[in-house]
Order: C-alpha cells, then sequence, then structure tokens
C-alpha cells in the first residue's frame, strides 16, 4: 500500500500530483480500456459469426472458426493502428 500512496505523495508535500505522473497514468487507463473494448468487439463478432446454437462445448468447425476469426480480427486491428500512429506522427511531423 506504500507504493500506491506514494504515487499520489509526489507533489513535494503538497497533495498535488505531478502532471507527468497524471498524464501517465491516463494513458495507462486509456489502454487498458482499448484492450478491453477490442476484446469485447472481437468476442461478439467471432461468437455472431462462428457458433450457430450454443452449448456447453464447441465442436472442431466452431473451434476453427473462432480461432481464425480472432487471428483475423487482431491482424486487421493491428494494420488499422499502425496506419493511424504513421498518421499521427506524418500530421504531427507538420505542425
Amino acid at each position: 500500500m506504500d507504493s500506491f500512496g506514494s504515487d499520489f505523495s509526489s507533489g513535494a508535500g503538497s497533495g498535488k500530483m505531478d502532471t507527468g505522473t497524471i498524464m501517465e497514468q491516463v494513458k495507462v487507463q486509456i489502454a487498458v480500456a482499448n484492450a478491453q473494448e477490442l476484446l469485447q468487439r472481437m468476442t461478439d463478432k467471432c461468437f455472431k459469426k462462428c457458433i450457430g446454437k450454443p452449448g456447453g462445448t464447441l465442436d472442431n468447425s466452431e473451434q476453427k472458426c473462432i480461432a481464425m476469426c480472432m487471428d483475423r480480427y487482431m491482424d486487421a486491428w493491428n494494420t488499422v493502428s499502425r496506419a493511424y500512429n504513421s498518421r499521427l506522427q506524418r500530421e504531427r511531423a507538420h505542425i
């Protein structure tokens, strides 16, 4: 608990947090939220695509479909993320 408390007392005793620390925490929270959203969307889309009749187990074709669907979804996500980051870098370079 000491390490948690020390994260919030880095304002030289003034009770204020360092702006850099706050920004890093916000970035981490955004990254976690994005990962959760990715997982939820991927699960929803692949379930709808691959599971005909929900039951206690998945048959071989459903397992293969889920695996391939998740792979394709992650590949597409990574491609879009790289393109987006590249575009952001280009735009920042022109400012």
